[in-house]
């Protein structure tokens, strides 16, 4: 609004100046943008990040499998895991060594992590496997996901609101530099007969 009336203001002031108007034009494509550019971003940022994230959900309904395990001893500290996508968000729990089924049938048995708060040889736990019987993280819900893709657009979005109020800033900052320059150019110029007009000197 402010940007509306500055615009208004200097349309027939004869003290108006150029960088007046290139202010006043700055803060009212500022404004625009933040008010219809930025939501338009964060809607288009999530609106695709969504789809990725339900496409990804897709595919690991696809391809993950909760299979039954046995326990068959306590180990005393959790498996290291070299796959960041098995080892970075497992269930809490307890960690075992285990026996279970693939699900192109056949045995495995190794370090898992199982959902049991003391667990004894024989104790049978849910476990979630890949295609070839590997432990793997619980599939992403289509909530969470649409969660994600939420957060990613309003983030888009404030981003967008904060590059176009920089733009504005750093305008702003140039135009006021160009008239400190031209009132020092000015008072160069009028410096030395300040004061001694009509004197006769």
């Amino acid at each position: 609004m402010r940007a509306v009336v500055g615009l208004w203001r200097w349309r027939g002031n004869d003290l108006r100046r150029r960088t007046d108007l290139v202010e006043a034009w700055t803060a009212l494509v500022a404004v625009a943008l933040m008010v219809f550019g930025a939501p338009a971003v964060g809607w288009t940022v999530g609106s695709l990040t969504d789809d990725a994230l339900q496409q990804s959900v897709q595919a690991q309904r696809e391809t993950r499998h909760r299979v039954t395990a046995t326990v068959l001893t306590k180990v005393a500290a959790p498996p290291v895991d070299p796959d960041p996508e098995t080892s970075t968000a497992r269930d809490s729990g307890s960690p075992v060594t285990a026996r279970w089924t693939a699900p192109d049938g056949t045995r495995r048995s190794g370090p898992v992590t199982a959902d049991i708060r003391r667990p004894e040889p024989g104790d049978r736990f849910r476990l979630w496997t890949d295609d070839r019987g590997r432990p793997a993280n619980r599939p992403l819900d289509s909530a969470t996901a649409s969660s994600h893709a939420a957060l990613a657009g309003f983030a888009a979005g404030a981003m967008s609101a904060g590059l176009a109020e920089g733009a504005r800033r750093l305008v702003v900052w140039r135009l006021v530099r160009a008239r400190y320059a031209a009132w020092d150019s000015e008072w160069a110029k009028a410096g030395p007969d300040w004061g001694r007009t009509g004197t006769g000197s």
